[in-house]
């Protein structure tokens, strides 16, 4: 197989990433490098994620120049995405269309169920579990995604209207804790999870696994707090619940930003959306009673790669037939 460079753009509601990659002659991938930028996109206007500033679109135009470029460098082909704030916000076009002429990148909008199989396929390439029944879950700024499978299939996968971002502005104003907002909150979320009928909260599952960003900071966190350290890789990383529990009182009990930064660990730019992240992260461990959870590392750009290496592979066995 003919080595090539791809380059995958998530564009989120709290960050773009970029990552560029390498697809080994074994088939594996190597991560070659890889950019982050903190964007809130809709946390400015509008109710929700209704509405994407001006400076949100100058901000991301810029950032994705220079996403451009790099995958320019390493001659890797582009691939964009945009998840939930794009899809929901009422000048998504007028954003695509910007974000094309300024850049000349082409934006993917995708679903919550596209974003689902995404994610799942990035988990399963970082986590090489075989005939396991993985439940896996995904706390962006957005939205988060809930997805049980096994193997190759997916046995339900949805994406539910409770990132930390979307929380954050709805419950806690100025990011500002206080015990009206979390009870709130604590409801609001338990009610939008059982009212998910295509996720069936009885249905067994051998390994829970968590990926980006709101459970990596929490596993950030343990990791700090256990080793006194910062880790370059958290794949396959493991906190239970009572170490959940532990951090959570402890962010949940300073009530601004500026108390919660100094906290061990945590990650200086997260440190006002990471309650509501740990509401959602908390509720999901209790509903699906799950014990303990594993890190991966790779999740919805890394399954968006593997996709644009599938539809390669696809398209060059139709060509040599």
């Amino acid at each position: 197989m003919q080595s090539k460079n791809y380059a995958a753009v998530d564009i989120g509601t709290n960050s773009f990433h970029l990552i560029i990659v390498k697809i080994n002659q074994d088939g594996s991938l190597t991560v070659i490098d890889r950019e982050k930028e903190i964007i809130r996109l809709g946390s400015h206007k509008g109710k929700g994620l209704s509405l994407i500033s001006t400076d949100e679109i100058k901000k991301g135009s810029k950032v994705l120049r220079r996403f451009k470029k790099l995958a320019g460098i390493y001659n890797a082909e582009i691939h964009a995405v945009a998840t939930s704030a794009v899809r929901e916000s009422e000048n998504r076009n007028e954003f695509i269309d910007e974000i094309l002429e300024k850049t000349g990148i082409e934006i993917e909008v995708i679903d919550g169920r596209i974003e689902a199989e995404y994610i799942y396929k990035g988990v399963r390439k970082a986590l090489h579990y075989k005939d396991k029944k993985l439940l896996c879950v995904d706390i962006g700024g957005g939205s988060t995604e809930i997805i049980l499978g096994q193997n190759d299939e997916i046995i339900f996968g949805e994406s539910i209207k409770i990132g930390a971002v979307r929380l954050s502005k709805e419950f806690f104003p100025d990011f500002i804790l206080t015990n009206d907002g979390i009870v709130k909150c604590n409801k609001f979320i338990k009610e939008q999870i059982k009212e998910t009928k295509q996720l069936n909260l009885d249905e067994k599952f051998d390994i829970a696994v968590g990926a980006s960003g709101t459970i990596q900071a929490v596993a950030g966190m343990i990791q700090y707090q256990k080793s006194g350290k910062k880790v370059k890789s958290r794949n396959g990383f493991v906190f239970t619940k009572e170490e959940l529990e532990k951090v959570t009182d402890e962010i949940l009990k300073r009530k601004t930003p500026e108390q919660r930064v100094n906290i061990e660990g945590m990650e200086y730019k997260r440190a006002d959306i990471i309650p509501a992240g740990m509401l959602v992260l908390n509720k999901i461990f209790e509903i699906f009673r799950i014990k303990e959870i594993i890190i991966s590392e790779f999740a919805l750009r890394e399954g968006v790669v593997l996709s644009m290496l599938e539809k390669d592979q696809s398209l060059q066995l139709s060509s040599n037939l």
